[in-house]
């Protein structure tokens, strides 16, 4: 079974009218498991989500049966960073007409490769439902996960996740989640699995899925012992 859902203050979920923290977006998820009667979960987070991921670690390890850590870090203010390159391709998302910025936002998660070999009109349709919105549009609630990211820091406690199963990865062209965030991730983390892919950005589980999912499963039937066919 897998379950997959909006946080606080994104697509269906409840608007969220305060500030946010990480601790209280991990709690939003033991709810959830606590609803669905999931004693225990492999558990997956992508940028943010892998920090929330860690969280829910600290707070209830012996609910996480593994970790799996894409495109993050454990210091939230390395992901909120804005280095001149990062502040400029984050304006264009903002300014311009419509069309303009969904393809900034396309540079920004996707490797050159990706957005010069396709219609950038084309593929930012194609992205959009796979995002969950308009990519000429920024979330209200963006800012405060900003701000949560940069208020939180676990590289101090990746320690106690000894005895939880973790695969880390990393893409080499990411400009957000750099790939040294993720070695420095899993070099703390006791026993944890690092795999760098390269030619890859930051939305490497939509613009390169089936890489992703073979890693991701391999791992995932490792932890349970299981073969991966």
């Amino acid at each position: 079974q897998t379950a997959t859902f909006d946080n606080r203050g994104l697509g269906r979920s409840t608007p969220c009218t305060g500030p946010i923290a990480i601790e209280a977006v991990a709690s939003d998820t033991l709810a959830l498991m606590d609803h669905l009667g999931w004693a225990s979960a492999h558990v997956v987070g992508h940028s943010m989500g892998g920090v929330i991921a860690q969280q829910l670690a600290f707070d209830a390890p012996k609910r996480v049966r593994s970790l799996s850590l894409l495109c993050t870090f454990a210091r939230g203010k390395d992901g909120a960073r804005l280095t001149p390159s990062i502040l400029w391709i984050s304006l264009r998302t903002r300014i311009g007409t419509r069309r303009m910025r969904r393809r900034a936002f396309l540079e920004l998660v996707l490797p050159p490769h990706e957005v010069e070999r396709e219609d950038s009109d084309a593929l930012a349709a194609r992205m959009a439902p796979l995002i969950g919105r308009d990519l000429a549009d920024q979330p209200p609630i963006l800012m405060k996960q900003l701000r949560a990211l940069g208020r939180h820091d676990a590289s101090a406690r990746l320690q106690s996740l000894d005895g939880i199963p973790t695969w880390v990865g990393s893409a080499d062209l990411d400009p957000i989640a750099l790939p040294a965030y993720g070695r420095q991730l899993s070099a703390a983390i006791p026993g944890a699995r690092f795999e760098l892919f390269k030619g890859a950005s930051h939305a490497v589980p939509l613009h390169d899925p089936q890489r992703v999912n073979d890693s991701l499963l391999a791992f995932l039937h490792r932890v349970e012992g299981t073969a991966f066919p």
